[in-house]
């Protein structure tokens, strides 16, 4: 048997160093096995340790470098013996970030090209903060490296840093908003990716039930630290600065690097958030939190006892001593079928309960109706274009094979918001008798009313020679390009015109509801949290926080879809890797992954399920057996 010693020789060399090694951190590893050998109490013998094993005495805890969803490369120690989910915890904490279920570390593919271009790095990007030193934790008591009042010289003619070492630190690194990178470094970045690509990136994910040393992370390895469950919990402005930051940023590199679709008018939106957000980080008082509403006690104390109200059925007492409200509208419908054009046809529209009932025409409603829609279940996706007066609404009803398409289509905003606010309600068995009823349709309206264009009524529109902003700094650069290439007189200065007139619909928000307003948008997106698995040659699995979709891997289209609440169980086949779910009405189905390990899929459905069962009266900690019970597998 062979032992190596793996330690720091600065810290054992009485000739380098006066100060006693502490060895209570280290533990042995067993290279050949990949494992641990930390039950103490256990013999060699009993784990199975012969006279040829390689044991190595090394520290359990080391420092990793993590890509912050900022991208800020930052460095910390962590522990390489536990199990990533309390490994990432352990982050979370060291980061001040709530919620740590909802985010885990990924690794990605090697890619060779970066490896020719090492001088094309950005620097910007590749500057390492020690957390450790600059933080005093985990890394030793050392003094903080950095100043609270200290901002970045920034450059308002392309929106970043006017030198490479004007860095964020502390606090503003993890609550402050980065400065847009210049268009050329953003350019370098971008990549187009397929389905195929986002499968094989999302393969990365690391296991929560295995450590980073059984998991080949060496000390050199970068890692990512990403919100993995797309499924935000408890947002509270008091107390998650730092994960809306983050967040707010995933979201905005999410929508740069077009890792995620959205339509043109949706890219101007989240541009002039983007600026908005950019000008009031960048102010003379970054740090001053003046502009942010006061939270009070009393009516957050109200709030969240509302919520849980609602979750003890008190709306459901509601509805039964009033009348529940129900709509009624002259709407127009389409059902796809193949080799036909999309062509509306007009009916009278009856919306009670979680049901839509329609008639063709309104005299005709006191009778049979032609066809009853049960919402409870469906999908809810917006089909909205503001600037082209189109409002629509794409439902998706489950049946015993997949899911049904309906497309219906409003008037006017005011009749999309509250038919939307309806539908989604619906989808979750609620009626419109719900107290939150209200509060959706406003939120509905918010969003469009972001999405226009066309500034307030009775407000001028923006003037370009007095404003210095690069609109490519804003947009993904496919959409900069576009730009560029149209027609005579349409270029880049357009696009300046074109965002800051849709800034003056939200120059009114304080930086805090920005970020929150960019998240919600970013999770309306109709391909928001969906995560791509590749199955077959021609297909691909994409896994969503409550439905697993199949998708057609030439068009992208859905295929057919399933939800996790018609789910009865799955299994994974260990030996052959497969996966099996069955669902309600004998549908069942099973596939095997290509792009990643089995494993992945199955930590994904059950970390959804397991997200799915917080609520407001849990304590902060975290059922962590609950979690590797539905997560961990078999093996």
């Amino acid at each position: 048997m062979k032992l190596c010693l793996l330690t720091n020789p600065l810290l054992t060399n009485p000739l380098l160093s006066e100060a006693p090694q502490d060895w209570s951190d280290h533990a042995l590893w067993w290279q050949q096995r990949k494992c641990w050998l930390l039950k103490t109490h256990w013999t060699l013998d009993k784990y199975g340790v012969q006279a040829d094993a390689d044991l190595r005495y090394t520290p359990q805890h080391k420092p990793l470098c993590i890509q912050l969803p900022n991208m800020k490369m930052a460095k910390l120690t962590v522990s390489y013996s536990a199990v990533v989910f309390k490994t990432v915890a352990e982050i979370c904490r060291a980061l001040n970030i709530r919620r740590p279920e909802e985010l885990s570390l990924l690794k990605l593919p090697d890619d060779p090209s970066k490896k020719k271009k090492k001088k094309d790095k950005n620097p910007v990007l590749e500057d390492i903060i020690d957390m450790d030193k600059t933080s005093g934790g985990s890394g030793g008591p050392g003094t903080p490296m950095y100043s609270k009042t200290m901002v970045p010289t920034y450059n308002p003619e392309n929106g970043a840093p006017a030198t490479a070492t004007s860095m964020w630190f502390g606090d503003n690194l993890l609550t402050s908003s980065q400065p847009n990178l210049p268009p050329a470094e953003l350019a370098k970045m971008y990549q187009p990716l397929s389905l195929v690509d986002k499968a094989i990136i999302n393969g990365g994910w690391l296991d929560s039930s295995h450590s980073l040393m059984e998991q080949d992370i060496g000390d050199d390895d970068r890692l990512q630290l990403r919100f993995k469950y797309h499924s935000f919990y408890d947002l509270n402005p008091k107390y998650d600065s730092v994960r809306i930051t983050q967040l707010y940023e995933q979201a905005r590199w999410a929508i740069l690097l077009e890792e995620i679709d959205c339509t043109e008018e949706e890219m101007i939106m989240f541009a002039s958030l983007q600026y908005h957000i950019c000008k009031l980080t960048m102010s003379t008082e970054p740090l001053n939190t003046s502009d942010e509403p006061e939270i009070d006690e009393v009516e957050a104390a109200l709030s969240n006892l509302e919520v849980t109200l609602e979750g003890a059925h008190t709306d459901r007492i509601l509805e039964d001593i009033t009348d529940i409200p129900k709509l009624a509208d002259s709407l127009k419908l389409f059902r796809p079928k193949r080799l036909t054009l999309r062509s509306y046809k007009e009916y009278w529209f009856v919306f009670k309960d979680t049901t839509i009932s329609y008639y063709k025409n309104k005299e005709s409603a006191s009778g049979e109706p032609i066809e009853q829609l049960h919402l409870r279940g469906c999908e809810v996706v917006p089909d909205v274009n503001v600037t082209d007066k189109k409002f629509g609404i794409k439902l998706l009803l489950p049946v015993a094979d997949g899911m049904n398409e309906v497309y219906i289509r409003c008037d006017n905003e005011a009749q999309y918001a509250k038919w939307k606010a309806a539908c989604t309600l619906a989808s979750k068995g609620k009626t419109m008798a719900y107290s939150s009823y209200r509060s959706e349709v406003k939120k509905i309206q918010s969003f469009l009313q972001m999405k226009s264009m066309a500034p307030p009524s009775g407000q001028a529109a923006p003037d370009l020679d007095a404003m210095d902003m690069n609109p490519e700094c804003f947009v993904s650069p496919r959409y900069t390009k576009k730009y560029k290439t149209k027609q005579v007189g349409f270029c880049l200065r357009n696009l300046c015109f074109v965002i800051l007139e849709a800034h003056q619909n939200i120059s009114g928000l304080s930086l805090t509801e920005a970020k929150m307003r960019f998240i919600q948008a970013w999770q309306s997106l109709p391909d928001f949290g969906i995560k791509f698995r590749g199955s077959k040659k021609d297909e691909l699995l994409g896994i969503s926080y409550n439905r697993l979709i199949r998708i057609d891997m030439s068009t992208g289209l859905p295929v057919t879809t399933w939800r996790f609440a018609n789910m009865k169980q799955w299994n994974v086949n260990w030996e052959i890797r497969q996966v099996t779910i069955e669902f309600d009405q004998s549908v069942a189905i099973a596939f095997s992954c290509v792009s990643c390990d089995c494993k992945v899929v199955h930590e994904y459905i059950g970390g959804y399920i397991f997200l799915s069962t917080r609520s407001k009266d849990q304590n902060e900690t975290l059922d962590e057996e609950l979690f590797h019970k539905l997560t961990g597998g078999q093996e």
